[in-house]
């Protein structure tokens, strides 16, 4: 088939799960389709990426979209019914270049990757697939639900309304709506009972985790990875540190706890002490997990499914998690992963696994076994192409 893809970011390099998913896809479906990707870019400096996209994509136009706060932004947020997180995305030059692209290339169908960039779609009569990474209406209610500065609140509410009213309307509007998780497609049916819902869930390159270069940790080393640009990586670390990681360090008191990924800010980075660590620069991610003994991810917030719990899982490192944060993995406690909703049952397990680790191991083993049949992300495309398939009859 003929794909034009559109993605509000770069799917390169791999520095979020919207990123990662994105690229992934694209280097498998090429295999059997021919893409043309369009994508929105924030730095000039990320044109330096387009060989490696150039390589799965037969063209990729970029796109530089406006900062944020930039006063065009602002003003249509006030004077249109579209939400903040849509005017960020509004550009002519885009819905141009579709219009083009669809008129000279004859796509089979358009794969938009998050509801916010739609806006950009004329009116035509190629099949729509729109992927919904997370229900984005939810991820900013639980982000204004927990906003300090009260005057806001009202100014925040209205634009949580904007998305989820956008969001529904471009769900109908597309031939085709994907989910990435059952608990993600159940609320989205909540909302629009008669939509046709697909899932395609997250995936992971199992083989190039596995490869990871082995060194055994000491002391005894907890692993949490997260963007902490996502507010509910941020909240995560919160309770591990506060709630869970005293009763770890109780129970074993030479434990180390690291705390890895992009966009720290003061409140990550405030959290540190002589057994907590941070790493915002790692360069392979692999080298973290391979030396760690756990991760625990005490995740609280909506959205999607958890890519780095399925890295953990693909690099044989054991997981604790809430129920939560293993939503969407048809994982079974015990067997693949250990969940725990209560915090404290969290540290006891967390302890017990780092003083038994042959049983621990062999859970992870489960779970790598688990995840190279399940989530790899050859296996991934091919849902991903059968709904192309559907959508174009």
């Amino acid at each position: 088939m003929k794909i034009l893809m559109l993605t509000p970011y770069l799917p390169f390099p791999l520095h979020s799960g919207g990123q990662t998913r994105s690229y992934n896809l694209i280097k498998n479906l090429s295999q059997n389709n021919e893409i043309t990707l369009f994508s929105f870019i924030r730095k000039d400096e990320e044109r330096e990426y387009l060989p490696e996209l150039k390589k799965f994509c037969k063209s990729v136009r970029l796109f530089k979209r406006r900062p944020a706060w930039s006063p065009i932004n602002i003003l249509l947020s006030g004077i249109t019914l579209y939400p903040f997180l849509v005017c960020i995305y509004l550009s002519a030059e885009l819905k141009n270049a579709i219009k083009e692209a669809i008129e000279s290339e004859k796509f089979d169908l358009i794969h938009a990757e998050t509801f916010y960039v739609m806006s950009n779609l004329p009116t035509f009569n190629t099949p729509t697939i729109l992927v919904e990474q997370t229900i984005e209406y939810m991820v900013y209610k639980h982000f204004v639900d927990e906003f300090k500065i009260m005057l806001l609140k009202p100014l925040l509410l209205l634009d949580v309304f904007k998305i989820k009213f956008w969001e529904t309307y471009f769900w109908k509007k597309s031939t085709r709506v994907i989910a990435v998780s059952e608990s993600d497609q159940k609320e989205m049916l909540k909302l629009t009972p008669n939509l046709n819902i697909g899932i395609v869930p997250n995936g992971v390159d199992a083989d190039w985790f596995r490869q990871g270069k082995f060194s055994k940790p000491h002391p005894p080393t907890i692993l949490y990875v997260g963007n902490f640009k996502w507010l509910q990586n941020v909240e995560a670390v919160e309770i591990l540190v506060r709630q869970v990681w005293p009763e770890i360090k109780r129970r074993v008191p030479s434990a180390l706890l690291k705390i890895v990924g992009r966009g720290m800010d003061q409140r990550v980075r405030q959290l540190t002490n002589d057994h907590i660590a941070i790493d915002e620069t790692v360069s392979d991610i692999r080298d973290a997990y391979q030396n760690a003994d756990l991760i625990v991810t005490p995740i609280e917030g909506p959205g999607g499914t958890r890519l780095k719990i399925l890295e953990a899982m693909a690099s044989g490192v054991p997981v604790v998690s809430t129920s939560v944060g293993v939503e969407g993995l048809k994982v079974k406690n015990g067997k693949e992963v250990f969940i725990c909703d209560n915090y404290h049952d969290m540290g006891i397990v967390a302890a017990k696994l780092l003083k038994t680790p042959k049983f621990a191991k062999s859970v992870a083993q489960k779970a790598q076994e688990f995840v190279f049949k399940n989530y790899s992300w050859q296996a991934i495309s091919h849902q991903l192409e059968e709904i192309y398939v559907q959508a174009k009859k």
